[in-house]
């Protein structure tokens, strides 16, 4: 079974020698200037110009959109899954959880949305998701607001100092 790997921009080199990642998907203020590893292949490489806000951007700053949902969605659906997706922010803290919840239901919509958020909560106790990306994803991935719910019931996760990267496993069907 393959995992999604959550990581901040200071470690993804490491973590995708290490996971042996060769996707990756950077949720990033536009703009923001960073090297892909070498381990990625550049045609397998998704980078989002978002900011982590919940609300509609004012000024400079890039609310996540549907059209920044719909990018994760149909990437992680064409992720072979034969080694680890690195999905990753600024901090590891916020974007990239949630991208990684809406990517592993992308994958498998079979899976029951308190349990995605119950392993994301153990997985990490930093993770806080981003509220706006799960409400479009909930709603693009056809939910029904049990994503959006199974997100608040973990709460907000603890303080981070942006060093504290996770591995969220895939859901496991048990074969009948």
């Amino acid at each position: 079974m393959t995992a999604i790997v959550v990581s901040p921009l200071s470690r993804i080199a490491e973590l995708a020698v290490r996971h042996k990642a060769v996707e990756m998907v950077s949720l990033l203020a536009k703009g923001q200037d960073f090297h892909r590893p070498a381990v990625i292949s550049r045609d397998r490489h998704l980078i989002l110009g978002v900011n982590d806000i919940s609300f509609a951007g004012t000024g400079d700053l890039i609310a996540p959109g549907e059209a920044h949902v719909a990018a994760i969605i149909d990437f992680a659906r064409s992720w072979d899954r034969s080694a680890p997706l690195l999905i990753h922010c600024w901090m590891g803290v916020s974007r990239s959880p949630a991208a990684a919840v809406i990517a592993s239901l992308a994958v498998h919509p079979e899976e029951d949305d308190d349990v995605l958020a119950r392993r994301l909560r153990e997985a990490s106790p930093y993770a806080t998701p981003n509220a706006r990306l799960i409400e479009i994803g909930d709603s693009m991935l056809g939910r029904n607001g049990r994503l959006i719910r199974a997100i608040a019931g973990i709460g907000r996760g603890a303080d981070a100092d942006g060093n504290a990267p996770f591995v969220l496993p895939l859901y496991a069907a048990v074969e009948a």
